[in-house]
């Protein structure tokens, strides 16, 4: 068998007429093992450049991350499809919200800067800054991430109007909805009105927030609605004796320039309980009531939460039977039954 690893080049020796062994330098082998790998190197560069740039083939590692990249953004495109249809359903249930329920029990709407405040905190995407600011993976991120924020605040809105509703049935007799004075003809007169009006004392025009009921000192002043005493002041300016009423569902009634209060703040009160008197205290030309109903913040004209027309003998039997059961819970507090 012949074995390569004999195999040696020869040269005629021309004095001998011999052919003899020929003698390679390592350097002169160096060379050319230097030379051949060379020369590999620049067919390999130039294979590459002719496949990559002239033929415009990408390189096989190349081709396949873009098939990858290319299946992740169809996934992520999806995404924000579905994104899309989410994001229409919340704007409707946060319009739902705002516009019908938060509306129905007098709650505020919930304002934009809560709905799409930020997440705070450190730089969430700090992992994604690599890829671009712009990149459809991190656009998407803050995306979802902001779409959740936005749903837990729609949530938590929705607990608080499940929670009014438990209480819809005493929205009724919540709301302000009846005179604050006995409305019997002759005992009292309608002065300033609810809406501008020339100020009585700078002459100023300026805006009346409520109705002025004149009449003597000492008539009893009843609330309107059922609910709690948020504000009791005694001032010798302004209001003078003031009474502010929360009766819920966005609602509240000030009752000014009394001469007695007969409640203390957070007490609860009932329609129809006598909570003090008519007078003439603070800011006042005359002895009268000042009377407001105060609507998610703004005050509303509160004739049009009363009949005035009202039979006396209805009025009073709402007051009296208000006031009976008054005197029975003082006269029996907390009886004990026996065994």
């Amino acid at each position: 068998m012949y074995d390569m690893s004999d195999f040696k080049k020869y040269s005629l020796n021309p004095e001998t007429l011999l052919y003899e062994p020929l003698k390679v330098s390592l350097k002169t082998r160096f060379l050319k093992t230097l030379l051949v790998f060379a020369m590999s190197v620049g067919l390999a560069v130039l294979y590459f450049w002719v496949y990559n740039a002239v033929l415009g083939y990408d390189l096989p590692k190349t081709a396949i991350l873009k098939s990858r990249n290319a299946r992740w953004a169809s996934r992520i495109e999806v995404m924000n499809r579905n994104l899309d249809i989410y994001d229409e359903v919340l704007s409707g249930l946060q319009m739902r919200g705002d516009d019908i329920y938060r509306s129905i029990f007098g709650m505020d709407e919930i304002p934009e800067a809560v709905r799409h405040s930020g997440l705070g905190g450190e730089n969430r995407y700090a992992y994604l800054d690599g890829i671009g600011s712009g990149s459809l993976l991190k656009t998407t991120a803050m995306r979802l991430d902001m779409m959740t924020k936005e749903l837990y605040v729609e949530s938590k809105s929705f607990d608080e109007v499940a929670t009014l509703s438990k209480r819809a049935g005493d929205m009724a007799s919540c709301i302000p909805a009846i005179s604050p004075i006995e409305p019997k003809t002759g005992e009292y007169r309608l002065t300033s009105s609810f809406g501008y009006r020339s100020d009585p004392i700078s002459g100023r025009t300026a805006f009346h927030a409520g109705q002025d009921f004149a009449m003597k000192p000492g008539h009893p002043v009843y609330a309107t609605g059922d609910g709690k005493v948020e504000q009791v002041q005694f001032n010798f300016f302004g209001y003078g004796n003031v009474i502010v009423i929360d009766h819920g569902f966005g609602y509240k009634t000030r009752y000014a320039h009394l001469k007695s209060i007969n409640v203390a703040e957070g007490m609860e009160v009932k329609r129809g309980d006598c909570i003090g008197e008519s007078g003439n205290s603070g800011k006042s030309t005359g002895p009268h009531l000042h009377y407001e109903v105060i609507y998610r913040n703004s005050a509303v004209n509160p004739m049009n939460f009363m009949d005035l027309e009202i039979p006396l003998e209805e009025y009073a039997s709402m007051v009296d039977m208000r006031g009976a059961s008054s005197q029975a819970m003082t006269r029996e507090p907390f009886r004990l039954k026996k065994r």
